[in-house]
């Protein structure tokens, strides 16, 4: 029984862009701004705007730059999305998201009994789709930016040749998880552990001069440097070598997309985000428009009542991502039911505040009445308020763990993105069917969700985040922590998140909610599990005197944003 909608008239509380009464602040500036995971990265793409470059310029940069500085997810070895919205108004997406190679097949990673067999799809040669990383910033340059390639590489190709000190959290997650991964592999041994055997450690310096030369390649020669030249030749060799399937023709073959936005309309705000084969902004707009029929700011921030349906409205998308979305080039994905306001309104009235319902009593919609861990996030705005959300990886941590020869470049295990069998979860206990099955050519379906909010016509918030399955619900929290409960983008950023995938059934929560809130939930039936904190965003924010404000989520790093 729905006993909690929206009553009409009822508005959020005015957004707060960073007062004394806050206890979180943003960083403050006025011409332009870049937020990003690391440091050495951010300062890129700031040079790169006080140089006179614009968003996208700045963020090439930055994407480049953090293939060196940030080799655990910033990649020329995988792909992603990017999210941009021009001066003009015009919103776009580009889909870089890595492909299947040709002789890719369904059931490519069973074993003998029929099980999927997780490491051939993590930590194999096979787990390696075409990357797209290279084509997407080239796309997005030619199109939308101002500089040419050779000189928004330079900074990266200067921090490769040149070196940099190593960080505590390179460190710690060479040590966590590139010890697992890394080992094994000649190249990647070569790039990351020191003569006398050791491991990379804090305060070390990282030369890799290797991925200076694919860089300054590419530079010289574009993206046919990586896609048909000698860096081609390389991973083509490197895959025939130890069994990977990646050609020369998936490389000569390999395209980046643009693509329509999905968008949505959230308590009078406007929402894009990413569109297939990304299930992020489907599922971001679905959830959006489920709550729009229950007042959240009555409840407040934190409290049983608004956790409770944030949860179930979560529940309900996930059981519907798990049938539904795959590459919208070979499956056909319900996207208008999928964000149907009518479709939403009729999974908010199954919603009960007081009792959670079970996650196998819940089913994929039928559409038919409705149809008419380790990645990073970076976000850039200019001067002239174009404004872009980058979000690209190599999976999990270092991806397959395989440097492709000479090229200095690790390659992705993105191929666990597939449904390796119908029903049987990924690593990020995500499960999928035939549409995300795996095929020749397919994009696998993913998380990934740069999202961009517009307030009156104007950009008002650029954000996004890692976090596999949990990207979702991070940038969903980030989207009504700021317009349900007006907090501010460093507020939104530091609140202690929850996420619900439908199946496991259980409510995931970080450390920092009241332990009553946590009992009555247990009271409504929800399974509370508290685990590690959740995402790292990567937001800024535009207040509608053109100022910028700006916040990077402490729970990866110190705060990276910076302005001017």
């Amino acid at each position: 029984m729905m006993s909690l909608c929206l009553t009409a008239g009822a508005a959020p509380p005015p957004v707060s862009y960073g007062v004394e009464t806050d206890i979180y602040h943003p960083v403050r500036a006025e011409h332009g701004m870049v937020a990003t995971v690391d440091a050495l990265a951010t300062q890129v793409g700031v040079d790169i705007l006080k140089q006179g470059g614009n968003a996208v310029d700045a963020a090439v940069a930055v994407g480049y730059a953090l293939a060196v500085t940030h080799p655990q997810a910033g990649n020329l070895g995988g792909g992603g999305f990017m999210l941009l919205r021009t001066k003009d108004g015009k919103t776009t997406a580009i889909d870089f998201r890595e492909m299947a190679p040709e002789k890719a097949s369904r059931d490519m990673f069973l074993d003998q009994q029929g099980n999927a067999d997780s490491k051939k799809s993590l930590t194999s040669p096979l787990a390696s789709g075409t990357p797209g990383t290279v084509a997407g910033f080239s796309l997005a340059l030619e199109k939308y930016g101002t500089m040419p390639l050779n000189k928004v590489i330079q900074p990266a190709f200067k921090l490769a040749r040149e070196g940099y000190i190593v960080n505590e959290a390179l460190a710690d997650d060479l040590k966590q998880y590139g010890s697992e991964v890394l080992p094994s592999h000649e190249n990647s041994r070569a790039i990351f552990w020191k003569k006398d055997g050791s491991l990379l450690q804090k305060g070390d310096r990282l030369i890799q001069a290797n991925l200076a030369k694919s860089l300054e390649l590419i530079a010289e020669n574009g993206p046919d440097a990586f896609y048909k030249g000698p860096i081609a030749d390389q991973i083509a060799e490197e895959m025939a070598k130890s069994g990977g399937l990646i050609s020369k023709a998936d490389l000569a073959n390999y395209k980046a997309v643009e693509r329509k936005p999905i968008s949505g309309e959230y308590r009078g705000y406007e929402v894009y985000s990413m569109p297939p084969p990304s299930s992020g902004g489907i599922h971001i707009v679905q959830i959006l428009n489920i709550l729009e029929n229950f007042d959240l700011a009555k409840y407040g921030f934190g409290s049983a009542d608004a956790m409770q349906l944030v949860a179930e409205a979560e529940k309900y998308a996930y059981a519907d991502r798990s049938e539904y979305l795959g590459d919208p080039d070979f499956v056909k994905v319900p996207w208008q039911a999928l964000t149907s306001k009518a479709y939403a309104k009729s999974l908010a009235e199954k919603i009960d505040v007081n009792k959670a319902r079970p996650s196998s009593d819940i089913k994929p919609g039928r559409l038919a009445p409705y149809e008419s861990n380790q990645t990073t996030h970076f976000s850039v705005v200019d001067k002239d308020g174009n404004a872009v959300a980058v979000t690209y990886t190599l999976n999990t941590n270092f991806g397959s763990g395989i440097v492709a020869g000479n090229t200095g470049i690790l390659m992705n295990n993105q191929m666990d993105d597939f449904s390796a069998k119908p029903g049987v979860p990924n690593v990020y206990g995500l499960v999928g069917g035939d549409a995300n099955a795996v095929g020749p050519h397919k994009r696998p379906l993913s998380s990934m969700s740069p999202t961009i909010v517009v307030k009156d016509g104007k950009t008002w918030l650029v954000t996004g985040s890692p976090g596999g399955s949990r990207i979702i619900t991070t940038v969903l929290q980030m989207v009504i922590n700021t317009i349900d409960f007006g907090m501010n983008v460093a507020e939104a950023t530091n609140a202690p998140r929850f996420h619900h995938q439908w199946l496991l059934d259980e409510l995931r929560v970080e450390k920092g909610f009241s332990p009553d809130t946590l009992k009555l939930l247990g009271e409504k039936g929800q399974k509370v599990v508290v685990k590690e904190a959740m995402g790292s965003t990567q937001s800024i924010m535009i207040a509608p005197d053109g100022k910028l404000y700006g916040a990077s989520d402490p729970r990866t790093v110190e705060d990276l944003t910076e302005g001017y």
